[in-house]
Protein backbone atom coordinates (compact mmCIF):
# COMPACT_ATOMS: atom_id res chain seq x y z
CA UNK A 1 0.00 0.00 0.00
CA UNK A 2 1.34 3.52 -0.91
CA UNK A 3 -1.19 5.75 1.23
CA UNK A 4 0.54 7.62 3.95
CA UNK A 5 -1.49 8.19 6.96
CA UNK A 6 -1.12 10.89 9.95
CA UNK A 7 -2.57 10.15 13.20
CA UNK A 8 -3.34 12.53 15.14
CA UNK A 9 -2.63 11.14 19.47
CA UNK A 10 -1.02 8.13 20.04
CA UNK A 11 -2.91 7.50 23.27
CA UNK A 12 -5.31 4.53 24.48
CA UNK A 13 -7.00 5.01 20.76
CA UNK A 14 -4.44 6.45 18.56
CA UNK A 15 -1.67 4.39 19.29
CA UNK A 16 -3.37 0.65 18.97
CA UNK A 17 -4.50 2.37 15.20
CA UNK A 18 -1.51 3.43 14.48
CA UNK A 19 0.24 0.45 14.79
CA UNK A 20 -2.47 -1.87 13.43
CA UNK A 21 -2.52 0.35 10.27
CA UNK A 22 1.30 -0.24 9.84
CA UNK A 23 0.94 -4.01 10.01
CA UNK A 24 -1.22 -3.15 7.19
CA UNK A 25 1.53 -2.16 4.97
CA UNK A 26 0.54 1.75 5.68
CA UNK A 27 3.24 4.45 6.36
CA UNK A 28 1.89 5.93 9.52
CA UNK A 29 3.04 8.94 11.10
CA UNK A 30 1.66 9.21 14.83
CA UNK A 31 1.87 12.37 16.16
CA UNK A 32 1.62 13.64 19.86
CA UNK A 33 2.55 16.88 21.65
CA UNK A 34 4.48 14.62 24.33
CA UNK A 35 8.16 14.27 23.78
CA UNK A 36 8.50 11.50 25.73
CA UNK A 37 5.56 9.66 23.71
CA UNK A 38 7.08 10.11 20.80
CA UNK A 39 10.70 9.41 21.77
CA UNK A 40 8.89 6.01 23.40
CA UNK A 41 7.21 4.89 19.80
CA UNK A 42 10.53 5.89 18.09
CA UNK A 43 12.51 3.87 20.59
CA UNK A 44 9.91 0.74 20.26
CA UNK A 45 8.87 1.32 23.70
CA UNK A 46 4.95 0.48 24.19
CA UNK A 47 3.26 2.46 27.07
CA UNK A 48 0.09 0.44 27.14
CA UNK A 49 -0.46 -2.74 29.48
CA UNK A 50 -1.79 -4.96 26.45
CA UNK A 51 0.05 -8.30 25.51
CA UNK A 52 -0.67 -8.45 22.40
CA UNK A 53 -0.29 -4.88 21.26
CA UNK A 54 3.10 -5.20 22.64
CA UNK A 55 3.81 -8.39 20.37
CA UNK A 56 2.48 -6.42 17.11
CA UNK A 57 4.06 -3.31 17.84
CA UNK A 58 7.91 -5.65 17.53
CA UNK A 59 6.99 -6.96 14.48
CA UNK A 60 9.12 -6.22 11.62
CA UNK A 61 6.46 -4.92 9.42
CA UNK A 62 5.30 -2.11 12.18
CA UNK A 63 8.37 -0.91 13.05
CA UNK A 64 9.44 -0.69 9.64
CA UNK A 65 6.32 1.76 8.82
CA UNK A 66 5.51 3.33 11.48
CA UNK A 67 7.22 6.28 13.12
CA UNK A 68 6.22 9.30 15.99
CA UNK A 69 7.13 12.96 15.90
CA UNK A 70 5.40 16.05 17.47
CA UNK A 71 3.80 18.07 14.75
CA UNK A 72 1.87 16.47 11.35
CA UNK A 73 3.09 16.13 7.86
CA UNK A 74 1.43 15.97 4.57
CA UNK A 75 -0.20 12.71 3.80
CA UNK A 76 -3.07 11.15 2.46
CA UNK A 77 -5.23 10.05 5.25
CA UNK A 78 -5.87 12.26 8.46
CA UNK A 79 -7.06 10.59 11.89
CA UNK A 80 -8.00 12.81 14.82
CA UNK A 81 -7.97 10.36 17.64
CA UNK A 82 -7.73 12.66 20.85
CA UNK A 83 -9.56 12.57 23.93
CA UNK A 84 -13.04 14.86 24.49
CA UNK A 85 -13.28 15.00 28.37
CA UNK A 86 -16.14 16.91 29.86
CA UNK A 87 -15.83 20.34 30.66
CA UNK A 88 -16.70 19.84 34.56
CA UNK A 89 -18.39 23.14 35.17
CA UNK A 90 -20.92 22.96 32.08
CA UNK A 91 -21.05 19.51 31.28
CA UNK A 92 -20.17 19.55 27.69
CA UNK A 93 -17.99 18.29 25.72
CA UNK A 94 -14.68 19.65 25.83
CA UNK A 95 -13.44 19.97 22.04
CA UNK A 96 -10.14 21.92 22.73
CA UNK A 97 -7.56 18.97 21.45
CA UNK A 98 -10.00 18.14 18.54
CA UNK A 99 -9.59 21.71 17.56
CA UNK A 100 -6.03 21.80 18.21
CA UNK A 101 -5.65 18.54 16.45
CA UNK A 102 -7.51 19.83 13.32
CA UNK A 103 -5.42 23.17 13.46
CA UNK A 104 -2.41 21.43 13.42
CA UNK A 105 -3.45 19.30 9.95
CA UNK A 106 -4.79 22.19 8.12
CA UNK A 107 -1.36 23.27 6.48
CA UNK A 108 -0.81 20.24 5.57
CA UNK A 109 -4.00 19.57 3.99
CA UNK A 110 -4.26 19.02 -0.02
CA UNK A 111 -6.84 18.32 -2.90
CA UNK A 112 -7.68 14.35 -2.64
CA UNK A 113 -7.18 13.94 1.49
CA UNK A 114 -9.62 12.29 3.77
CA UNK A 115 -9.96 13.41 6.80
CA UNK A 116 -11.36 11.11 10.01
CA UNK A 117 -12.28 11.96 13.33
CA UNK A 118 -12.10 9.38 15.43
CA UNK A 119 -13.09 11.24 18.67
CA UNK A 120 -16.01 10.64 20.38
CA UNK A 121 -18.20 13.77 19.95
CA UNK A 122 -21.21 15.49 19.82
CA UNK A 123 -23.86 15.22 16.93
CA UNK A 124 -23.29 17.79 14.46
CA UNK A 125 -19.32 18.41 15.61
CA UNK A 126 -18.11 17.11 12.16
CA UNK A 127 -20.53 19.12 10.02
CA UNK A 128 -20.76 22.37 12.50
CA UNK A 129 -17.00 22.33 13.64
CA UNK A 130 -14.47 20.21 11.92
CA UNK A 131 -16.26 20.90 8.01
CA UNK A 132 -15.84 24.98 8.54
CA UNK A 133 -12.58 24.52 10.13
CA UNK A 134 -11.48 22.87 7.09
CA UNK A 135 -13.02 25.27 4.39
CA UNK A 136 -11.31 28.38 5.92
CA UNK A 137 -8.28 26.46 3.79
CA UNK A 138 -10.20 27.32 0.84
CA UNK A 139 -10.25 23.80 0.56
CA UNK A 140 -14.22 21.95 -0.40
CA UNK A 141 -15.31 19.53 1.83
CA UNK A 142 -17.03 16.55 -0.85
CA UNK A 143 -15.32 17.97 -3.44
CA UNK A 144 -11.09 18.88 -2.35
CA UNK A 145 -11.32 17.04 1.13
CA UNK A 146 -13.52 13.82 2.17
CA UNK A 147 -14.08 13.38 5.77
CA UNK A 148 -15.62 10.75 8.22
CA UNK A 149 -16.68 10.14 11.47
CA UNK A 150 -15.52 6.41 12.50
CA UNK A 151 -15.98 6.26 16.17
CA UNK A 152 -13.82 3.96 18.18
CA UNK A 153 -15.30 1.07 19.78
CA UNK A 154 -12.20 -0.78 22.05
CA UNK A 155 -12.50 -1.74 25.56
CA UNK A 156 -8.63 -1.57 27.84
CA UNK A 157 -7.41 -4.89 28.06
CA UNK A 158 -9.01 -5.91 25.21
CA UNK A 159 -7.91 -3.85 22.81
CA UNK A 160 -6.59 -6.52 19.54
CA UNK A 161 -9.80 -8.28 19.90
CA UNK A 162 -11.65 -5.67 19.58
CA UNK A 163 -9.99 -3.40 17.19
CA UNK A 164 -9.75 -5.84 14.92
CA UNK A 165 -13.10 -8.14 15.57
CA UNK A 166 -15.73 -5.40 16.40
CA UNK A 167 -18.22 -3.97 13.29
CA UNK A 168 -17.39 -0.66 13.10
CA UNK A 169 -19.57 2.26 11.69
CA UNK A 170 -18.33 4.75 9.21
CA UNK A 171 -20.15 8.04 8.91
CA UNK A 172 -19.13 10.06 5.52
CA UNK A 173 -20.43 13.32 5.03
CA UNK A 174 -20.78 11.88 1.08
CA UNK A 175 -20.66 8.15 0.04
CA UNK A 176 -17.04 8.86 -1.63
CA UNK A 177 -15.77 9.57 1.95
CA UNK A 178 -17.78 6.77 3.51
CA UNK A 179 -16.18 4.39 0.90
CA UNK A 180 -12.49 5.71 1.04
CA UNK A 181 -12.53 5.22 4.75
CA UNK A 182 -13.88 1.65 4.18
CA UNK A 183 -10.79 0.50 2.21
CA UNK A 184 -8.63 1.98 5.74
CA UNK A 185 -10.63 0.06 8.01
CA UNK A 186 -10.97 -2.73 6.30
CA UNK A 187 -7.39 -3.24 6.02
CA UNK A 188 -7.29 -4.62 9.53
CA UNK A 189 -10.93 -5.12 10.65
CA UNK A 190 -12.65 -8.29 10.44
CA UNK A 191 -15.91 -6.95 12.01
CA UNK A 192 -18.60 -5.51 9.60
CA UNK A 193 -18.53 -2.16 8.30
CA UNK A 194 -21.64 -0.24 8.46
CA UNK A 195 -21.57 3.33 6.10
CA UNK A 196 -23.86 5.80 6.94
CA UNK A 197 -23.57 9.72 7.71
CA UNK A 198 -21.92 11.82 10.16
CA UNK A 199 -24.42 12.65 12.56
CA UNK A 200 -26.26 9.07 12.35
CA UNK A 201 -22.11 7.58 13.70
CA UNK A 202 -21.93 10.45 16.26
CA UNK A 203 -25.22 9.77 17.71
CA UNK A 204 -25.07 6.56 17.03
CA UNK A 205 -21.48 6.42 19.23
CA UNK A 206 -23.26 8.30 22.18
CA UNK A 207 -26.27 6.06 21.96
CA UNK A 208 -24.31 2.98 23.06
CA UNK A 209 -22.28 4.07 25.47
CA UNK A 210 -25.66 6.34 27.03
CA UNK A 211 -27.77 2.82 26.89
CA UNK A 212 -25.16 1.76 28.91
CA UNK A 213 -25.31 4.64 31.58
CA UNK A 214 -29.34 4.41 31.96
CA UNK A 215 -29.57 0.79 32.41
CA UNK A 216 -26.52 0.61 34.81
CA UNK A 217 -28.68 3.56 36.34
CA UNK A 218 -31.64 1.37 36.50
CA UNK A 219 -29.79 -1.05 38.77
CA UNK A 220 -28.27 1.53 40.92
CA UNK A 221 -32.05 2.33 41.84
CA UNK A 222 -33.24 -0.84 42.24
CA UNK A 223 -30.72 -1.38 44.55
CA UNK A 224 -30.88 1.57 46.53
CA UNK A 225 -34.96 0.83 46.82
CA UNK A 226 -34.13 -3.14 48.44
CA UNK A 227 -31.51 -1.73 50.43
CA UNK A 228 -34.89 0.32 52.10
CA UNK A 229 -36.71 -3.11 51.70
CA UNK A 230 -33.80 -5.36 53.71
CA UNK A 231 -34.09 -7.33 50.18
CA UNK A 232 -30.91 -8.95 48.23
CA UNK A 233 -30.63 -6.87 45.34
CA UNK A 234 -28.90 -9.60 43.67
CA UNK A 235 -31.29 -12.08 44.59
CA UNK A 236 -33.96 -10.10 43.39
CA UNK A 237 -32.67 -9.26 40.41
CA UNK A 238 -31.93 -12.80 39.51
CA UNK A 239 -35.31 -14.12 40.29
CA UNK A 240 -36.40 -10.96 38.16
CA UNK A 241 -34.29 -12.01 35.03
CA UNK A 242 -35.79 -15.04 34.98
CA UNK A 243 -38.07 -13.64 32.77
CA UNK A 244 -37.53 -14.19 29.40
CA UNK A 245 -37.59 -10.42 28.34
CA UNK A 246 -35.62 -8.96 31.25
CA UNK A 247 -32.05 -8.60 31.74
CA UNK A 248 -31.34 -6.19 34.39
CA UNK A 249 -27.80 -5.13 35.06
CA UNK A 250 -25.69 -5.70 38.55
CA UNK A 251 -24.90 -2.64 40.28
CA UNK A 252 -22.23 -1.24 41.10
CA UNK A 253 -19.81 1.47 42.77
CA UNK A 254 -20.29 3.88 40.15
CA UNK A 255 -19.93 4.33 36.50
CA UNK A 256 -16.14 4.96 35.12
CA UNK A 257 -13.94 4.78 32.14
CA UNK A 258 -13.51 7.23 29.33
CA UNK A 259 -17.17 6.86 27.99
CA UNK A 260 -19.88 5.83 29.86
CA UNK A 261 -19.82 9.06 32.53
CA UNK A 262 -19.44 11.35 29.71
CA UNK A 263 -21.05 10.38 26.75
CA UNK A 264 -24.93 10.96 28.10
CA UNK A 265 -23.54 14.84 28.37
CA UNK A 266 -23.04 14.94 24.82
CA UNK A 267 -26.42 13.98 23.86
CA UNK A 268 -27.80 16.28 26.46
CA UNK A 269 -26.00 19.15 25.24
CA UNK A 270 -27.46 19.35 21.67
CA UNK A 271 -31.07 18.13 22.72
CA UNK A 272 -31.80 18.88 26.79
CA UNK A 273 -35.58 18.60 26.27
CA UNK A 274 -35.76 15.53 25.07
CA UNK A 275 -32.68 13.73 27.09
CA UNK A 276 -34.81 13.58 30.59
CA UNK A 277 -33.80 10.40 31.18
CA UNK A 278 -30.76 10.36 30.10
CA UNK A 279 -30.23 13.18 32.21
CA UNK A 280 -31.73 11.48 35.36
CA UNK A 281 -29.81 8.14 34.92
CA UNK A 282 -26.58 10.34 34.89
CA UNK A 283 -27.37 12.04 38.01
CA UNK A 284 -28.22 8.62 39.66
CA UNK A 285 -24.89 7.01 38.85
CA UNK A 286 -22.99 10.06 39.65
CA UNK A 287 -24.53 9.86 42.94
CA UNK A 288 -23.54 6.44 43.65
CA UNK A 289 -19.78 7.04 44.91
CA UNK A 290 -20.94 9.11 48.05
CA UNK A 291 -23.98 6.43 48.93
CA UNK A 292 -21.06 3.77 48.60
CA UNK A 293 -18.65 6.43 50.76
CA UNK A 294 -21.21 6.96 53.60
CA UNK A 295 -21.88 3.18 53.74
CA UNK A 296 -18.40 3.25 54.37
CA UNK A 297 -18.43 5.91 57.31
CA UNK A 298 -21.74 4.38 58.75
CA UNK A 299 -19.75 1.19 59.11
CA UNK A 300 -16.71 2.34 60.90
CA UNK A 301 -18.79 5.26 63.24
CA UNK A 302 -18.04 3.27 66.57
CA UNK A 303 -14.19 2.88 66.12
CA UNK A 304 -12.05 5.67 67.05
CA UNK A 305 -9.62 6.75 64.00
CA UNK A 306 -10.62 3.94 62.65
CA UNK A 307 -8.01 3.05 59.59
CA UNK A 308 -9.45 2.12 56.31
CA UNK A 309 -8.05 0.04 53.29
CA UNK A 310 -8.90 -0.30 50.09
CA UNK A 311 -8.65 -2.27 47.14
CA UNK A 312 -9.16 -1.79 43.42
CA UNK A 313 -8.81 1.68 41.93
CA UNK A 314 -9.86 0.71 38.55
CA UNK A 315 -13.21 1.83 37.23
CA UNK A 316 -14.45 -1.99 36.52
CA UNK A 317 -12.73 -5.07 37.26
CA UNK A 318 -9.97 -7.05 35.52
CA UNK A 319 -8.82 -3.60 33.60
CA UNK A 320 -5.77 -1.47 34.49
CA UNK A 321 -7.81 1.95 33.48
CA UNK A 322 -8.43 4.53 36.26
CA UNK A 323 -10.10 7.26 34.32
CA UNK A 324 -13.29 8.58 36.04
CA UNK A 325 -12.41 5.75 38.67
CA UNK A 326 -15.89 6.15 40.97
CA UNK A 327 -13.51 3.93 43.46
CA UNK A 328 -11.15 6.46 43.61
CA UNK A 329 -14.03 8.92 43.94
CA UNK A 330 -14.81 7.07 47.04
CA UNK A 331 -11.27 7.12 48.54
CA UNK A 332 -11.36 11.03 47.97
CA UNK A 333 -14.20 11.37 49.11
CA UNK A 334 -13.41 9.31 52.35
CA UNK A 335 -9.75 11.18 52.68
CA UNK A 336 -11.37 14.75 52.62
CA UNK A 337 -13.51 14.00 55.26
CA UNK A 338 -10.36 12.77 57.25
CA UNK A 339 -10.38 9.18 57.09
CA UNK A 340 -7.61 7.77 57.29
CA UNK A 341 -7.47 5.42 53.62
CA UNK A 342 -4.67 3.48 51.95
CA UNK A 343 -5.30 1.89 48.87
CA UNK A 344 -4.26 -0.62 47.00
CA UNK A 345 -4.68 -2.42 43.54
CA UNK A 346 -2.86 -5.20 42.39
CA UNK A 347 -2.67 -4.11 38.48
CA UNK A 348 -2.59 -0.48 38.41
CA UNK A 349 1.46 1.04 38.85
CA UNK A 350 1.62 2.87 42.35
CA UNK A 351 -0.91 0.58 43.94
CA UNK A 352 0.36 -2.82 44.49
CA UNK A 353 0.95 -4.67 47.40
CA UNK A 354 2.70 -8.12 48.43
CA UNK A 355 -0.24 -9.33 49.83
CA UNK A 356 -4.09 -8.74 50.50
CA UNK A 357 -3.06 -9.77 54.56
CA UNK A 358 0.02 -7.57 54.52
CA UNK A 359 -1.83 -4.88 53.14
CA UNK A 360 -4.53 -5.07 55.60
CA UNK A 361 -2.25 -5.32 58.52
CA UNK A 362 -3.99 -3.28 61.54
CA UNK A 363 -6.32 -1.97 59.28
CA UNK A 364 -9.73 -1.35 61.07
CA UNK A 365 -12.05 -1.89 57.51
CA UNK A 366 -11.12 -3.84 54.96
CA UNK A 367 -13.25 -2.52 51.56
CA UNK A 368 -13.27 -4.33 48.79
CA UNK A 369 -13.96 -1.60 45.94
CA UNK A 370 -13.30 -3.28 42.96
CA UNK A 371 -12.68 -7.36 42.54
CA UNK A 372 -10.55 -8.25 40.21
CA UNK A 373 -10.31 -12.23 39.68
CA UNK A 374 -7.00 -11.80 41.59
CA UNK A 375 -8.29 -10.26 44.42
CA UNK A 376 -11.28 -12.21 44.51
CA UNK A 377 -9.00 -15.38 44.70
CA UNK A 378 -6.93 -14.17 47.24
CA UNK A 379 -9.78 -13.04 49.60
CA UNK A 380 -11.33 -16.59 49.24
CA UNK A 381 -8.22 -18.48 49.74
CA UNK A 382 -7.12 -16.36 52.41
CA UNK A 383 -10.10 -14.61 54.01
CA UNK A 384 -9.04 -16.03 57.59
CA UNK A 385 -5.78 -14.77 57.74
CA UNK A 386 -6.79 -11.85 56.20
CA UNK A 387 -8.95 -11.01 59.07
CA UNK A 388 -6.76 -12.41 61.99
CA UNK A 389 -4.36 -9.64 60.71
CA UNK A 390 -6.41 -6.82 60.86
CA UNK A 391 -6.87 -4.64 64.32
CA UNK A 392 -10.77 -5.18 63.56
CA UNK A 393 -11.94 -7.96 61.20
CA UNK A 394 -14.74 -5.53 59.57
CA UNK A 395 -14.81 -6.60 55.59
CA UNK A 396 -17.05 -4.57 53.46
CA UNK A 397 -18.20 -5.98 49.45
CA UNK A 398 -20.69 -4.65 46.80
CA UNK A 399 -22.52 -6.66 45.32
CA UNK A 400 -20.16 -9.67 45.11
CA UNK A 401 -20.98 -12.23 42.91
CA UNK A 402 -22.15 -14.99 43.83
Amino acid sequence: MSKKIVVIGTGYVGLPLAIMLARSGYEVVGVDIQENIVKAINEGVLHLAEDKMKQIFQEPEVRKNLRAQKTPCEADVFIISVPTPLEETKRVADLTQVIAGMESILPFLRKGNLVIVESTVPPLTCRHLVAPMIAKTGLEVGKDIYLCHCPERILPGEVFHEIVHNDRIIGGLDGKAAEMAREIYGSFVKGKLYLTDDVTAELAKLMENTYRDVNIALANEFAAVAEGLGVDILKAIELANKHPRVKILKPGIGTGGHCIPVDSWFIKEVDPVNSRVIYMARMVNDEVPGRIAGKIRRAVKDIKSPKIVTLGATYKPDTYDTRSSPALKIIDLLRQDGYDVKAYDPVVDGYQYTSIEEAAKGADCLVLLVEHQVVKEEFARRENEIKKAMRHPLVLRFYPEP
